[in-house]
């Protein structure tokens, strides 16, 4: 099993506009592992499912008072992007389904939200501490990560969800 985040702690910064937001890039041949789980509002959910998308992955919790000024701008991507191929998708760690389902009626927040009851998502990339937030190009591949929040809404992040969803839609997947 790999886990993503863990041994690649101590990579040096990414060069170009990944570096300059502090994510930490993969090498190319990097696949995430795949995982199921289940939506707060109990549809199945899996990372498979999403080829040809790009995939922002998020792991949070409501108690993570760093989370709670990412998700608006998290949600702003979402409602801006998802049409053009990004997919947001939220992962709760340990936390129940009423204190999620609130937290996301309180922010408006209308991506997945994907509750991972006993950590297992988590522990297959590697979280060890949150917010973390990982990047899936379309082609699958995972391109890179952050650890502590981040400034989602800013320019930079932006830029990079741009450059993403420019690329190509992979031919498997049959769009």
């Amino acid at each position: 099993m790999l886990a993503l985040a863990g041994p690649a702690l101590s990579a040096p910064p990414a060069p170009g506009p990944l570096g300059a937001f502090e994510l930490t890039r993969y090498t190319p041949d990097t696949r995430p592992p795949e995982f199921r789980g289940r939506t707060v509002e109990g549809h199945p959910v899996s990372l498979a499912e999403l080829s040809g998308r790009v995939v922002l992955l998020n792991f949070w919790a409501t108690w993570c008072l760093e989370c709670r000024p990412e998700m608006p701008a998290i949600e702003r991507l979402h409602r801006e992007f998802g049409p053009q191929g990004l997919t947001v998708m939220a992962v709760n760690e340990r936390e129940g389904t009423p204190a999620v389902r609130n937290y996301a009626r309180g922010l408006g927040l209308t991506f997945a939200l994907v509750l991972d009851p006993n950590g297992d998502i988590g522990k297959m990339y590697g979280v060890i501490g949150i917010p973390t937030t990982f990047l899936i190009g379309r082609d699958g591949r995972a391109v890179a990560f952050a650890v502590g929040p981040r400034a989602w809404g800013s320019p930079a992040a932006r830029a990079i969800l741009q450059a993403l969803l420019s690329e190509p839609v992979p031919r498997s997947v049959g769009r």
